[in-house]
């Protein structure tokens, strides 16, 4: 027996809980494969093993570079009861993005699929300490110790559990250092809601957002283990497939993004599918009034909408606190967070007016990797830069987003990021990029490029598509004489929408 049982903050106990309440209660369903409870539980003590034995040491950073499989299910909590810390990577990432967070978090083991192991490969050959293993293969299986349990290493609220890498405003990407004490206390007061009730024992679940977002990796899965209901893991969405599931399956609770009620609005018989749905509930951006109202009129169903980022792992605020759904508000803040709108002055607003949102609470991160830097201040206070008014019923309402952020489809997009790769072109002077209304995505990507050199919006697009992930990936391209510039020199982003206009096409080839 590795290790010594003992009391500990470890989220990879709510497995085990789950274990033993109901040993034999489905815990997962990944296409024809079901786990039960013990046979994930025991998978997960096997693999956790064979992390020791491999050679790594509490602390030490694990790569996952999957989509939403009972593999990434086994390997998250498996690492994360070997006292590890895993890095969740999207399996879109090209090999130089992938490169970035291996060598920024130190990454000693990459665990990839055969989807992704060329870029996997590609993105550690310079980084010597760091190993690819691909699931499937005989290396995979040799994890999985089947000579020895191991046993809880002891854990601590403060141990880091999760780095989320964000885009940073900089262009280089950001660690969030989210502790299990962190994660813990957002999934506990998720838990605490019952009217209605988040999810509950007996609950199926379907889990199609990413797990390397912290919506689907802790609002959906752990939620989910936490409360001992079955996850049916979907890897990508597709509106008519996913409702013939939620139908065969007996859905019960769905986690969704806005583009994904947005896409079933357009699937017949909608209604019909989803009869036997308790919950709906919608994160990541903001719900439209519009799809709001229409899904409940189509389906006779509403949705509760939330409020969070990554940083506060992420829940801040939903309208499941109080029960209430309304088109364009986010509900109360749930219990355990503190909210506060401040001005610029750093003063509470006047009641309703909008201010910034700050946080404070137990989920809040520690800051960014590694020292931690932009975190909560003395006070515990994290300002989100997010914007947002309360009404009559304390509700929050957000108006704007993180200053100059672009959500695809729920997925943050940092414009600095973009340009730097587009800088980086000899033909390329100078650039902007911000956000376009998009039907489909909720927001594209704008790029305005002032050329050096002769070159088309196809030139920056093949660029693009090899050093980007395709949702960071403009996708509308313009070739402009000048962008507007501040007093200062630099751009004038405020001015970007004034001069260019809010209606661009959308494909590359505008010019």
């Amino acid at each position: 027996m590795l290790g010594h049982p003992r009391a500990n903050a470890n989220i990879s106990e709510y497995l085990r809980a789950s274990a033993v309440r109901d040993p034999q209660g489905c815990a997962l369903v990944d296409g024809a494969s079901r786990l039960t409870w013990s046979e994930l539980d025991s998978r997960v003590s096997h693999f956790a093993a064979g992390l020791v034995r491999h050679g790594l040491h509490a602390g030490d950073r694990v790569g996952l570079l999957l989509g939403n499989s009972a593999e990434y299910v086994t390997a998250f909590y498996g690492a994360l009861r070997a006292g590890l810390c895993v890095v969740p990577m999207n399996p879109a990432y090209t090999a130089p993005e992938i490169a970035v967070l291996v060598s920024d978090a130190g990454v000693r083991l990459l665990i990839a699929s055969s989807d992704t192991s060329a870029a996997a490969t590609e993105a550690v050959e310079a980084v010597h300490s760091c190993e690819v293993v691909l699931i499937g293969t005989p290396a995979f299986d040799s994890l999985f110790d089947s000579t020895s349990l191991l046993a809880e290493v002891s854990t601590s609220g403060d141990a880091l559990a999760l780095l989320l890498f964000t885009a940073g405003t900089s262009g280089r990407p950001k660690g969030a250092m989210l502790t299990h004490g962190a994660l813990r206390a957002n999934t506990e007061s998720l838990l605490s809601l019952r009217s209605p009730a988040a999810v509950q024992a007996g609950d199926v679940v379907l889990a199609v957002l990413p797990m390397f977002h912290v919506y689907g990796l802790n609002t959906v899965l752990n939620l989910a283990v936490a409360a001992g209901a079955t996850s049916v893991i979907v890897d990508r969405f597709d509106p008519v497939e996913s409702l013939r599931l939620v139908a065969t399956e007996r859905i019960t609770t769905v986690a969704g993004a806005p583009a994904m009620y947005q896409a079933w609005l357009r699937v017949p018989g909608l209604r019909e599918s989803v009869a036997g749905v308790r919950l709906f509930s919608s994160g990541g951006a903001p719900l439209p009034a519009a799809v709001f109202e229409s899904f409940s009129e189509l389906t006779g169903k509403q949705v509760f909408e939330g409020y969070g980022m990554t940083e506060c792992a992420p829940v801040v605020a939903t309208t499941l606190v109080d029960g209430r759904p309304r088109a364009g508000s986010v509900g109360l803040t749930i219990p355990g967070v503190e909210v506060r709108l401040v001005d610029e002055s750093g003063h509470d607003v006047d009641d309703g007016d909008p201010g910034e949102v700050w946080v404070r609470g137990a989920s809040v991160f520690r800051g960014y990797w590694p020292d931690g830097a932009g975190g909560p201040d003395a006070h515990g206070w994290f300002r989100s830069g997010d914007i947002a008014y309360v009404d009559d019923d304390s509700a929050l309402h957000l108006v704007d987003r993180r200053r100059e952020v672009i959500l695809v489809n729920g997925f943050n997009v940092y414009p600095r990021e973009i340009e730097v790769v587009i800088e980086s072109m000899q033909q390329v002077a100078e650039v902007a990029v911000l956000g376009i209304p998009d039907d489909v995505t909720g927001e594209g990507v704008l790029a305005l490029v002032v050329p050096r050199t002769p070159i088309t919006p196809d030139d920056v697009l093949a660029y693009c598509s090899t050093r980007l992930a395709r949702f960071k990936t403009p996708s509308s391209i313009r070739i402009v004489d000048s962008l507007p510039h501040s007093a200062a020199g630099k751009v004038a982003k405020g001015r970007l929408r004034e001069v260019y206009g809010d209606a661009e096409p959308a494909g590359p080839e505008a010019s």
